[in-house]
């Protein structure tokens, strides 16, 4: 993992490993590297056109290409999630429930301040949920039922009439028991065995057995976050959610053992991961690069946590704190970790992240499984003008304009004016006829 000092080697570094377009040139290196992949967007064009044409089959063929899975019911049955559900660990389970609960709160309280908002007797704005939407759950080389809860529940708190669930299988088709146990603690309606780009072409165009979806949403590889940017304009989306991001801001007094331990939880969910620690103090980074040493091996996904941190990771040595907001405005991390002795006091100068953790006790992990909020945040830069994954995402505003005779007489003559001056006539007509008659 490369160190740098000072605030203009950690610039260069930072947007060289991230800000070099949509995608980074070191996740194309990578990608090259590691996957034989030359021609990103070429590679998941194909696989969309392959789904918009041979449906189903293309979804089969597909499924055992990438993910190594025969499958031949693409949706899983009722009875198969039932079963799975009631299989699952019950201290498992409970975790589950506890954390479906806090993700429930959290959006109801967020729906219901939002609801109470704005409404005058001449204008106001009315609400209403999207009809369908798909949530994706990453899976593959892990399998992640908090994604279930943290995507389905607030769609399910907004209103949405159907929430669709698509997921990587296992080599043996199947759906990881805890996800789909997740799938029915959300509320999920259909959950169907797919992955990848081919699942999100699947819900953006449909196929005989997946339902075209208005909305996309939920994080997923590369490949999933390029196949959204690709048919963004034939479905909505939430976002770009790339491979996973921390940055962490840390002085003298933060524990290198805890900033070691939040690296490689970040390193453990991808190669492409990036983790990154901006710190005023020497003695910290030495102690957290060897701290990583020491610790890397015995985790069980080492090879992953490895390889994120030695390609897509740094640890970066500046003068003080308010270089490190600056760096961290300029990145715009998904995750921001605060470890100073004064977390709080940073807090009002965060201006881009995704969702900020304060304090030494504060960790990702919180964020990623019970705390409330929705673990889909933006990613690779995003941060500095798109929000985490909230009710928002599922409700359509509609304005509503009454005119009644004072608007008429009072606003009509000036808004003629102005069609006037804009050239156009029949606006102007159509005001006038109001006046001329009120």
């Amino acid at each position: 993992m490369e160190t740098v000092r000072g605030f203009r080697a950690a610039a260069k570094i930072l947007r060289r490993r991230v800000h070099g377009g949509f995608v980074s040139e070191a996740t194309r290196r990578t990608l090259s590297l590691r996957y034989q992949i030359h021609d990103l967007e070429g590679m998941i064009q194909a696989i969309i056109t392959d789904v918009w044409e041979n449906g189903d089959d293309a979804l089969r063929r597909l499924t055992k290409e990438y993910d190594k899975a025969e499958i031949n019911d693409i949706e899983v049955p009722l009875a198969e999630i039932n079963a799975a559900a009631a299989s699952v660990d019950k201290s498992l389970l409970n975790a589950l429930e506890l954390a479906a609960g806090r993700v429930k709160d959290f959006h109801q309280r967020q729906r219901e301040a939002l609801i109470s908002g704005f409404n005058q007797m001449s204008m106001e704005q009315i609400y209403r949920p999207l009809e369908r939407v798909g949530c994706y759950a990453p899976g593959g080389t892990a399998f992640y039922p908090s994604s279930v809860l943290m995507t389905a529940i607030p769609a399910r708190v907004a209103g949405v009439a159907e929430v669709c669930l698509v997921t990587p299988p296992g080599k043996d088709g199947k759906v990881p028991a805890p996800t789909l146990a997740a799938a029915k603690l959300a509320g999920v309606d259909r959950v169907f065995r797919i992955g990848g780009a081919q699942a999100v072409a699947a819900l953006a165009v449909g196929t005989k057995t997946v339902p075209k979806v208005d909305k996309i949403c939920g994080p997923g590889s590369i490949f999933v976050t390029v196949a959204k940017r690709l048919l963004y304009g034939m479905v909505a989306i939430d976002g770009l959610q790339g491979p996973s991001e921390v940055l962490i801001i840390a002085d003298d007094s933060a524990n290198p053992e805890y900033i070691a331990a939040d690296m490689m939880a970040q390193a453990e969910h991808d190669p492409l991961a990036t983790t990154v620690l901006v710190t005023t103090s020497e003695r910290v980074a030495k102690a957290v690069t060897d701290e990583l040493n020491r610790v890397v091996e015995s985790m069980s996904r080492q090879f992953v946590i490895h390889q994120s941190l030695s390609n897509m990771s740094c640890v970066a040595v500046v003068d003080g704190l308010e270089e490190a907001v600056e760096l961290s405005n300029m990145y715009a991390p998904e995750h921001l970790l605060l470890l100073t002795v004064d977390s709080e006091a940073l807090l009002s100068k965060i201006e881009n992240a995704g969702c900020v953790f304060t304090g030494p006790r504060a960790t990702v992990a919180f964020g990623d499984y019970i705390a409330g909020p929705s673990h889909v945040l933006p990613t690779s830069g995003t941060a500095r003008f798109s929000s985490p994954l909230n009710v928002l995402d599922f409700i359509k505003i509609i304005d509503v304009v009454r005119v009644d005779e004072y608007m008429v007489k009072s606003l009509g003559p000036q808004a003629a004016t102005i069609a006037a001056a804009e050239g156009l006539t029949a606006h102007e007509r159509a005001l006038r006829l109001r006046m001329e008659r009120t």
